[in-house]
């Protein structure tokens, strides 16, 4: 068991990868067998995940579950892993929704089944091992090698314009990271031209003394990269057309961790990295933040086809997670935190239900719906409880993430964050708009008279995350006090405890200069 906690994390990283090995030798025509063996192995992936929580200390902000080993020393590469309580509970929502995602498609994916679970498996792998790397090369190898099993899954298993899709989230993504991987690379030159060593170890880097002009130009780059990734308006194209062609798993995936990469990229290296940069440029990415969520809102409510609806929440939703992130008090960036936490969950839901849906009527429009309350109870309750959720309905998850950013965000940008709010009661109408009209209309189209309700199998897809709504909702302290140590040493990295005094004295040294 020591054995087992000491190296867990790389147990994470690599057991998929080992049930890839696995499902190898499997004939591709026992379909049935490649399912039910892929979910298990996710499954028990979940579980191993689930013991990072168990023995994670929750009072400290160091890192926990380090392993560390010389990689390529000439660089000073290591393959160096750890989590803090960020990253802790991105990882278990990685395994969950890898798990979740894949039963989800037992119906969906009927060519290449076996092709579809190696990818979303290896997948997982570079997914858990960019949340788990403290090593800047380290993670950005797991985090461009993401890109090639998603560009298959939607290019391979999406709908209409597939291939389009694909490519347009490959091309934009890697411009993106190419300019972060720049910027990294430059601040990666400067520590050893100050301490005469090479090292890409990130906690080594934040140390590094960058002057102001350029920590500027350098936070610029790796807001590209990270902004891209979010998707942060006007960068955030890519993202409905993903979306709406990828299959319902790969949507999951998609909305529930992939955009998580971009706010953790700023949290673990942009702003600690830059600091003043960070202070400087803040209230700029503030208000492009609360553009995103006006933007986001307003145009989802004008969309015709329920998966661009819920693709373009996510835009909105992710602006008002940026508000809480660059507010920078420790109220605002808890509830930055867990909002990512709670965007996975609800809106992975939302996707799983739009499948189902698609599944039953072959149409995503929604004036093709209706009436389905009547056919489809079980399913209606269940889709009801994840939208209340993403509207932030008190009880629900959504709630706690959406207040704490509003409390810790009002009073050093009260303007924007009044502004901002107006994004969660235009959610409310879209999304209740968008609600009544699926499920509580006359049937008008012929093919919903043959609507059926969820099976067995479909309700242990959902039932996991709509659980963690409730309970996130009523009781978020054994999440929050495992985050907030975390928070407050990120705070204390960039010298924000007193973020006016901060802020007001850098401005004050800059016009004197």
């Amino acid at each position: 068991m020591d054995f087992f906690i000491k190296y867990l994390l790389s147990i994470l990283i690599f057991f998929p990868l080992a049930s890839v090995i696995l499902l190898l030798f499997i004939n591709k025509k026992n379909e049935g067998l490649l399912r039910n063996l892929a979910t298990i192995l996710s499954l028990i992936e979940f579980i191993f995940s689930v013991y990072l929580f168990i023995y994670f200390k929750p009072d400290t902000y160091k890192f926990q579950f380090v392993e560390k080993f010389n990689w390529i020393t000439t660089f000073g590469a290591s393959y160096f892993l750890g989590i803090d309580g960020v990253s802790l509970f991105l990882i278990l929502l990685t395994t969950l929704l890898t798990f979740v995602s894949l039963i989800s498609s037992y119906r969906y994916i009927k060519d290449h089944v076996k092709e579809f679970f190696i990818l979303m498996l290896i997948l997982e792998t570079f997914m858990i091992g960019t949340f788990a790397s403290l090593d800047v090369l380290l993670f950005y190898l797991f985090w461009e090698f993401m890109l090639i099993p998603m560009y298959f899954i939607i290019g391979m298993w999406g709908t209409g314009r597939r291939v389009y899709s694909a490519v347009k989230f490959v091309l934009y993504t890697l411009s993106g990271s190419l300019i972060m991987l720049f910027g990294l690379i430059y601040i990666f030159i400067l520590h050893y031209d100050q301490t005469g060593y090479f090292t890409f170890n990130i906690l080594r880097l934040y140390n590094t003394h960058i002057p102001l002009n350029l920590q500027i130009l350098l936070f610029i780059a790796l807001f590209l990269g990270f902004a891209i990734k979010i998707p942060v308006f006007p960068f955030h194209t890519w993202l409905p057309d993903a979306h709406t062609e990828a299959p319902t798993a790969g949507s999951v995936i998609l909305a529930g961790v992939l955009l998580k990469f971009g706010v953790y990229g700023f949290f673990r290296f942009a702003m600690p990295l830059l600091p003043e940069a960070t202070l400087i440029l803040a209230p700029i990415i503030i208000i492009i933040g609360v553009i995103g969520v006006l933007y986001g809102a307003l145009v989802s409510m004008v969309q015709k086809d329920l998966k661009r609806l819920v693709a373009f929440s996510s835009v909105s939703h992710m602006g008002f997670i940026m508000l809480g992130l660059f507010a920078m008090s420790a109220i605002s960036v808890d509830g930055s935190i867990l909002q990512l936490l709670n965007h996975g969950i609800t809106t992975g839901a939302l996707f799983l239900f739009v499948g189902m849906l698609y599944e039953r009527a072959h149409t995503r429009q929604i004036a093709d719906f209706g009436g389905i309350a009547k056919k489809a109870p079980i399913l209606t309750t269940l889709f009801m409880i994840s939208v209340l959720a993403s509207i932030g309905l008190p009880g629900l998850n959504g709630f706690i993430g959406e207040f704490l950013i509003l409390i810790g965000s009002f009073k050093h940008y009260m303007v924007l964050t009044i502004i901002a709010t107006s994004g969660i009661i235009f959610a409310a109408v879209y999304l209740l708009w968008m609600f009544q009209r699926v499920m509580f209309q006359d049937i008008t189209n012929p093919q919903m008279e043959s609507f059926y309700d969820m099976n067995l199998r479909e309700i242990i897809t959902v039932l996991p995350l709509i659980l963690l709504m409730f309970f996130i909702g009523f009781y978020p302290a054994p999440f929050l006090e495992r985050i907030d140590p975390t928070v407050l040493h990120f705070l204390s990295i960039i010298g924000h405890h007193g973020y006016i005094h901060n802020l007001i004295k850098l401005k004050t040294g800059l016009s004197n200069a």
